[in-house]
């Protein structure tokens, strides 16, 4: 770089550092003022024309241009700035940014080429109203950490400009939602953040953190796992990258600290202020908390919460004491006797804690957070943890709290009501989905247009991805052998990758993940058998290289072909070869090509610790390489674990995450035909169904996301997002956490659905024979005899037949008076759905009568002439039946709608329809009445109830697939939107 140009990025840095924090301004003026003390030389660089000359000869990553990419981005994602009504990140922002600047038309197509407007979707937020109060105007002068932090990420780490604008961004919409910490008056916040898993969600949690702190929060107790290892993790990942050395040192020997042993603080990689913070005219941040030890009651550490006033007569959230005031930061594991000390020491402090503002920050919020305690049973009590926090809410006022996960299903269950615990009355903020990650939707192939026989490996993410496990019996380990092969392969990639072009040691880490069970005892038995796997494999001999061969021909070459994302990929298998032996050294030179990680022990030993040490290993464990663990390098996995809930399973998907240099290389072996009790279950359409349940959710919080006429529509307290579930074994999450939980639709495509809470009352029985009456007396006036052979057995009944168009049918039913309405509302949804819906997804409704074939159980119904069967049955508790149905009539109905292969049986075949479902119905007379029906043939329209069955189409699905819907039940019952609305 010469003279002129060293000058004229002076110049320009200069004149943009002036306008960071304020609008744009006049980029000639600015250049002009600032070329005033470069001397004559920068007189004629301080015009738009040299500017203009410049760009045309810079390429994208020239330093003129990441000067302005970085100035750029910031007033892109700026959200309602001061100095313009538009979007962010907007071709009309963009245009709003260039007429301030006052920019020639030349130099705004110059910069549109080489900065092209980010389109990214930002941060979607749920909240009720609040005061602004978290201004770039009001953080002027104080900011210290999050410039810090900043500069952290787009310099040590090399982020992109967009996503550590997108960062900004999204941390601001958390922040300027937490209560005002120089407020005389205390609001206590709740919130939550849903991101993805392995996301960045600790990223957006440590700008939040930043930026809190330097707005005055002095106090922030972080809730970091269940486990050691993570909470070690995240306190390491909050020191390395927000505390910084010398908070850590505070005055002590490098060789003291307690990162003595972590190869990033020997190499510099941890945040440098440049010296102790409260030197430089900031305030330091005290840690409560090390890596290695949790929060400990001691004397000590009660005198270090005692917070310091410069102003004693003066409250601590007073402006001339908070940000006079160091700050104190813990990491604290969600363990019961860890926050009973953490409880206890607040209480002894002398600071008043009603004076404290104090953040919490909850990572993996949904697990040991919830109360799982059903609240309406007798002497209920709230489960550990839960307590805790709540304790912790009620003694500190001025507590704001925000819960991370990607699971969020069962937070939203919370009561809203609830005052004492988590539910996220004041805001939701879903995250965008970064860039460069990896996760549920990139390895299936959701709403594809491509035929399925016209799916490859560049157009199918199945294809590209997953490997299907279907073994013969428990001894077959086909598909486990292939796995690791495929690991033993994509790490000779790695080290191919490195040679030609990416560099020594880029992959750090390149791991395998096993996982089969939770149990220990499992976890023995299976490294015994990939064990003897690994060393009969043979991968330097001739058997090794065959299977290599076949398996890079067949699979990873033809991938990386079409995915390689301009990486280097070797044109054949002899290419690759001299890497294997390289390969299978790095994994098991040492003879511990396996880790077994089922206990803290296993991490604390170091056998696992991605921070201090190169990990080329295959990794089989359960829970604790679930739930909030990274799991570096992670390129193949290996998976057949079970469960019956959406939250823990998406949690177990450790191969979700940025893959950068090696998207092409991951591999997914996952179970098809798994047992789990007396089901048998692909854990590959479960992953699909997650997936969609995700996106809907999602989904719902952009459709309440938008304001009207600069309002909320809705608050996260009158309307919890509705969750999804599209297989109807796998719940949102644990049962113990859906309490709250109400299902509002349920959609039973081919499904026989039986109503059982009809109403007692007299008015409500007439009310309902009297709906009924006309479509019985419109029935055929003979029956019809139906056969069908079913489960092994002949079927045979007698009938009357008619029909109901779609719209008839769904008057009918909504008119119905219940004894338990909840019960039918969710079948009224879907009934709604797909029969008043502007697409209906039924034409109309056979009706069956059943009638016996001998007997005196007919009756007629009123003043009617007709006589039709009745059929015996009775309540089991309060409105509700017991069964209904007769089996035998089952098939028929099942056959009409389409859910049964054609019957042989030319009356059943007669009101087959594509569009068609079938209504059967079973008029009841309870015991009281049946004397009265016997001796009479008559009965009163108030003595009867007329029961129902119906199995839709098998064909009406929804517009989206899912199979049930739940919301939440506020207890206030305060929700404003019901599904009719929604």
């Amino acid at each position: 770089m010469n003279n002129q140009e060293i000058v004229r990025i002076t110049l320009h840095k200069s004149a943009l550092g002036g306008m960071q924090a304020n609008r744009p301004k006049n980029l000639q003026r600015a250049l002009e003022y600032q070329a005033e003390d470069e001397g004559p030389e920068a007189e004629s660089l301080a015009t738009e024309s040299d500017f203009q000359q410049a760009l045309r000869s810079s390429h994208s990553t020239d330093q003129l241009v990441e000067l302005w990419r970085k100035q750029l981005t910031q007033w892109d994602y700026a959200e309602g700035p001061v100095w313009s009504d538009t979007e962010p990140r907007t071709d009309d922002r963009r245009t709003a940014v260039f007429e301030l600047l006052g920019l020639r038309e030349e130099t705004r197509e110059l910069l549109n080429t080489l900065i092209p407007v980010p389109r990214d979707t930002g941060a979607v937020v749920i909240s009720d109203e609040f005061t602004p109060w978290y201004t770039p105007q009001s953080q002027q002068g104080r900011s210290w950490y999050w410039p810090a932090y900043r500069r952290l990420l787009t310099e040590e780490k090399r982020w992109q400009e967009t996503a550590v604008a997108a960062l900004d961004a999204a941390s601001d919409r958390v922040v300027e939602r937490l209560a005002n910490p120089t407020d005389e008056a205390a609001y206590q916040s709740k919130g939550l953040v849903v991101g993805y898993v392995q996301s960045g969600k600790t990223a957006n949690f440590t700008g939040v953190i930043a930026k809190a702190v330097d707005a005055g929060y002095r106090l922030v107790i972080v809730l970091g796992g269940t486990l050691n290892l993570l909470r070690a993790q995240t306190q390491r990942r909050l020191d390395m990258e927000l505390v910084g050395r010398e908070n850590i040192l505070r005055g002590a020997a490098e060789y003291e600290s307690d990162y003595a042993d972590d190869p990033a603080w020997s190499k510099g990689k941890f945040l440098s202020h440049g010296g102790l913070p409260s030197t430089l005219g900031a305030f330091d941040i005290v840690r409560m908390t090390t890596r290695d030890n949790d929060y400990k009651s001691l004397l000590q550490g009660i005198v270090a919460l005692e917070f310091e006033k410069q102003e004693p007569a003066l409250p601590l959230y007073h402006p001339q004491n908070l940000h006079r005031s160091s700050a104190r930061l813990m990491v604290v594991k969600k363990n019961k006797t860890v926050l009973t000390k953490l409880v206890k020491d607040l209480n002894k402090i002398k600071t008043p804690l009603s004076e404290i503002p104090v953040l919490i920050i909850d990572d993996e919020s949904d697990e040991a957070s919830v109360n799982t305690t059903n609240p309406s049973k007798p002497d209920a009590e709230r489960t550990a943890i839960n307590q805790k926090i709540s304790e912790l809410l009620r003694m500190l006022p001025r507590a704001q709290y925000v819960g991370y996960t990607a699971t969020p299903f069962a937070n939203v269950f919370v009561d809203p009501s609830d005052t004492e615990d988590i539910f996220p009355k004041d805001f939701i903020v879903s995250l965008p989905r970064p860039h460069g990650y990896m996760g549920v939707q990139d390895f299936h192939d959701l709403d594809s247009t491509v035929p399925f026989e016209e799916r490859t490996f560049a157009n199918s993410n199945e294809k590209a991805h997953v490997r299907d496990i279907v073994l013969s019996d428990d001894e077959d380990d086909t598909a486990l052998q292939q796995a690791m092969d495929m690991f033993v392969l994509t790490a000779a990639m790695k080290l191919y990758r490195e040679e030609n072009g990416l560099g020594d040691r880029y992959f750090q880490h390149h791991t395998m993940l096993i996982h089969e069970s939770v149990r220990t005892a499992a976890h023995r038995e299976l490294l015994g058998r990939v064990t003897k796997l690994w060393w009969n494999s043979g991968y330097t001999g001739a058997s090794g290289h065959q299977r290599l061969r076949s398996l890079f021909e067949t699979d990873l070459l033809p991938v990386s072909q079409a995915r390689g994302g301009g990486h280097s990929v070797p044109a054949s298998y002899d290419d690759l070869a001299r890497y294997i032996g390289a390969a299978a050294t790095r994994i098991g030179g040492d003879d511990q090509p396996i880790i077994v990680v089922n206990g803290d022990k296993d991490i604390e030993t170091g056998e696992a610790d991605f921070d201090k040490r190169s990990i080329w290993k295959i990794l089989i464990g359960g829970q604790k390489l679930s739930r909030g663990f990274t799991i570096e390098g992670l390129t193949v996995t290996y998976y057949r674990r079970r469960t019956n809930n959406a939250s823990t399973l998406m949690q177990m998907g450790r191969w979700f995450g940025f893959r950068k240099g090696y998207q092409d290389l991951v591999r997914l072996y996952l179970g098809r035909e798994e047992t789990m009790g007396a089901k048998e279950i692909d854990l590959y359409e479960a992953f699909e169904a997650i997936c969609r349940d995700e996106e809907t959710f999602r989904r719902e919080l952009r459709q309440y996301a938008e304001l009207v006429d600069g309002m909320p529509q809705v608050t996260p307290a009158q309307v919890p997002p509705l969750v999804s579930q599209h297989l109807s074994w796998l719940k949102p999450t644990s049962p113990n956490k859906m309490f709250n939980a109400r299902l509002v639709n349920k959609r039973s495509p081919g499904q026989w659905e039986e109503p059982t809470a009809y109403p007692v009352g007299t008015a409500a029985l007439r009310h309902n024979t009297g709906l009924w009456l006309p479509v019985l007396e419109s029935l055929s006036p003979t029956p019809s005899a139906f056969q069908y052979t079913f489960d092994g057995s002949s079927h045979r009944f007698n009938a009357l037949t008619g029909t109901l168009s779609a719209a008839s049918f769904l008057t009918l039913v909504r008119s119905l008076e219940w004894g338990a309405e909840a019960q039918f509302a969710p079948h009224l949804a879907y009934l709604t759905e797909i029969c008043g819906s502007p697409q209906p997804e039924v034409d109309d409704w056979v009706v069956i009568a059943p009638q016996h074939a001998s007997g005196n159980k007919t009756v007629s119904i009123g003043t009617s002439s007709r006589a039709f069967s009745w059929f015996a049955r009775q309540r089991r508790r309060g409105p509700v039946f017991g069964a209904i149905r007769d089996p035998k009539h089952t098939a028929t109905a099942f056959r009409i709608a389409g859910a049964l292969p054609p019957s042989g049986d030319a009356a059943t075949e007669r009101y087959v329809a594509e569009r068609r479902g079938a209504v059967v119905l079973y008029p009841i007379i309870e015991p009281q009445h049946r004397a009265e029906a016997e001796s009479s043939g008559r009965i009163d329209p108030s003595k009867m109830v007329v029961a129902f069955a119906f199995v839709a189409p098998a064909s009406a699905r929804g517009h989206d697939g899912k199979v049930v819907v739940f919301t939440t039940i506020d207890s206030s019952d305060e929700a404003i939107i019901t599904r009719k609305q929604a």
